[in-house]
């Protein structure tokens, strides 16, 4: 009787372990959760958890539930890679994230070894998808789109501005800056500057008076909001009025909250806004009544989430190799984006780069606004 009720329990106990381990599919998400990029990892994380539980509430996919683990690698190369390392041991399958280039090329190669799946809705950086890996998708477009689209804008509008191009060092920031030279030289113009900066750097004196010596009235940025809002705000301060142009690095509020009044004018080109989207009405307004603003990569993390489930129905299976074929294969699949389909690299089809333009709003604050 004693060993009847001892094995009960032993097979209860395996039962109840094993419908666990079945009823669990687990994706991570991956970003600056803390740092100076922390707007960005919010971005992230709070699209794929509204996603996940979306996905959850209507039943999973293929019969499991999302279990959703959240990595912060802020912003820094070698603690992504301690993050994959973490996502690895804890039977991560999907990886939505990284945010940096800097961070998800590397991070993309542990995960390739380790049957993982990754789709970043941030990282622009082309070489990301120029490896050759058979893991790696984005819900974003690429430096070489946006670089080729603010080319153009300086040469038909600034065309005979004195344009420095300044950038952070890395590869997201110095890829752009140097796609955006490339399209620019093309079309005519060429930069009166070219300079790098540090990551982290707060006194930039010295480039802006080198900047004024050489009479530069418009100054390509290539990095992030951190060190672009100084610029900005320095600027101004020390008599440079030249207008900043950058890219999707800049795109959160917190920029205006660092350049101040000195926001008003800076360009910087994105993808078309997936919260003026009427068929996005509703989830944008759910995202605002819990006080968070969907802004910038929110619906880009949203919708690589569904993108994974989608393909993971198109596959009949939440096997990551299974799961990748099917996202090459089987779309276009819908989202929050519109309808994704993927090239063989992993690089989406979609609606090109447009340049937009900070203002200031009805309640006093800045943000973007198409031009």
């Amino acid at each position: 009787m004693k060993k009847t009720l001892l094995s009960a329990v032993a097979l209860t106990a395996l039962v109840a372990f094993g419908g666990n381990a079945w009823a669990d599919v687990i994706f991570g998400v991956a970003g600056p959760i803390t740092g100076p990029n922390a707007a960005f990892g919010a971005q992230l994380q709070k699209g794929a958890e509204a996603a996940v539980a979306e996905i959850n509430a209507k039943g999973g996919i293929n019969g499991e539930q999302i279990k959703l683990e959240v990595g912060d690698d802020v912003s820094d190369p070698k603690q992504g890679i301690s993050v994959a390392n973490k996502f690895v041991g804890d039977g991560v399958k999907f990886v939505i994230g990284h945010f940096n280039s800097g961070v998800s090329i590397p991070a993309s190669e542990v995960y390739a070894e380790n049957n993982i799946v990754e789709i970043t809705p941030a990282a622009t950086n082309p070489k990301f998808t120029e490896r050759g890996l058979w893991n790696v998708f984005r819900t974003c477009g690429r430096d070489d789109q946006q670089g080729s689209i603010a080319g153009a804008y300086i040469a038909a509008n600034f065309k005979d501005a004195k344009v420095a191009v300044v950038h952070d060092k890395t590869p997201y920031g110095q890829g752009l800056a140097d796609e955006t030279k490339k399209a620019m030289n093309a079309a005519g113009v060429k930069e009166v500057m070219y300079e790098g900066v540090n990551v982290g750097d707060k006194d930039f004196s010295a480039l802006i008076a080198k900047m004024k010596e050489a009479g530069v009235t418009l100054i390509y940025w290539g990095g992030l909001h951190t060190e672009a809002g100084l610029i900005i705000r320095q600027s101004a301060d020390q008599g440079l009025k030249a207008p900043m142009m950058s890219g999707d690095g800049i795109v959160t509020d917190e920029l205006a909250a660092i350049a101040g009044d000195a926001v008003a004018g800076t360009l910087n080109t994105f993808g078309p806004d997936p919260r003026l989207i009427p068929a996005n009405k509703e989830l944008v307004e759910k995202f605002r009544a819990q006080g968070f603003e969907p802004e910038a990569y929110t619906l880009y993390a949203y919708a690589a989430v569904q993108v994974v489930a989608e393909a993971a129905a198109a596959a009949k299976t939440n096997d990551p190799q299974a799961v990748a074929k099917a996202m090459h294969e089987s779309g276009p699949f819908p989202s929050v984006l519109g309808d994704l389909a993927y090239d063989a690299k992993g690089d989406p089809k979609l609606p090109g780069y447009i340049m937009y333009e900070w203002k200031k709003k009805d309640d006093g604050k800045y943000s973007w606004f198409p031009k």
